[in-house]
């Protein structure tokens, strides 16, 4: 006898899904990628994992499963997902942030030691077969800028203060907890005063109206000659534009860029010829276990909800994070 129904909406075959058949006792488990796959399950249904697919399955399943108490997306980013009718909806929606943090982080540090230590001049050195000794920097010392202190904000200045970087990071106001992992706290009213301190900025905001180009030409403007500027978060989030502009007058020192504002990156961008710019396919977020993690993250939530329990990251639907 089940107690729970789980819808998972899921395009094609996923091996990490396997990892569901340790939901419990009790647990049914429906996977389908159209919506007609969920007939029979829908009327009973209690909860809906989005694993993957259009959002078009997931409105159209929420409209014939009148039960549905709880949406959960595997992943972090919800712009794609949180459509007008999943925001009217009564249920409560949560993601996956913090999965993939780690890895991110990681992305950023290894992106500031890439500039720092000119890994791109060393194997350019060595194709050429060419010894050439050069100075390398230290980044202990170094200032490093969060805008967005989230999650994954918070896990970049964690592996920043462990290699010696004294941390800026931006928020709504100047008041916050305190946080050990900050050094100082600078309101968003202050972005160009945080991007003229720092050394490498990093970006990790999410995707959202008061985000949009948040970045922009002036905020990018502010930034020192030496400075390297990494986004991790959304690409709507930075002015590609004026970042172009910036990279290719020797404004700034370079860049490294996880996500674009169109993606895949078309053929023919700046991005791919600019020497001083380091382009990840929007991999960063995608270690070897990544997807294993997302669906356990899931299964914890899942027993909260069994239990009645707080979930975990519950988005706030108006704001979109």
């Amino acid at each position: 006898m089940y107690d729970t129904t789980v819808l998972v909406i899921s395009p094609g075959s996923d091996p990490s899904l396997r990892l569901l058949s340790e939901a419990g006792e009790g647990v049914r488990i429906v996977t389908g990628e159209r919506v007609e796959d969920f007939d029979h399950a829908a009327p009973d249904a209690d909860a809906v994992f989005f694993s993957g697919g259009h959002r078009r399955v997931l409105e159209a399943l929420l409209a014939t499963a009148p039960g549905v108490r709880w949406v959960h997306t595997r992943w972090a980013g919800l712009e794609g997902l949180l459509s007008p009718a999943l925001a009217r909806h009564p249920s409560v929606l949560t993601n996956a942030r913090g999965v993939y943090s780690g890895a991110l982080a990681e992305f950023v540090l290894a992106a500031i030691l890439y500039f720092a230590k000119d890994l791109a001049r060393m194997v350019r050195n060595q194709r050429a077969e060419t010894w050439e000794p050069f100075e390398v920097e230290e980044i202990r010392g170094k200032t490093l800028g969060i805008v967005g202190y989230g999650h994954i904000g918070a896990t970049i200045a964690g592996l920043a203060r462990g290699a010696g970087l004294r941390v800026l990071a931006l928020r709504r106001s100047a008041t916050a907890p305190p946080d050990s992992r900050v050094d100082e706290w600078v309101p968003r009213r202050q972005l160009r005063d945080l991007m003229a301190r720092s050394d490498y900025v990093a970006v990790a905001l999410p995707a959202t109206a008061e985000t949009h180009h948040l970045v922009d030409a002036a905020a990018l403007g502010a930034l020192r000659r030496s400075a390297i500027l990494v986004n991790v978060g959304r690409g709507s989030t930075v002015d590609e534009p004026a970042l172009v502009h910036a990279v290719e007058t020797g404004a700034i020192r370079g860049a490294a860029l996880d996500v674009f504002e169109t993606e895949p990156l078309p053929v023919g961008h700046p991005f791919y010829r600019l020497e001083n710019v380091l382009v990840s396919p929007h991999c960063a977020d995608h270690p070897l276990t990544g997807r294993e993690d997302a669906v356990r993250h899931f299964l914890g939530n899942l027993a909260r909800f069994r239990r009645g329990a707080p979930l975990e990251n519950v988005v706030d639907k108006a704001r979109g994070y």
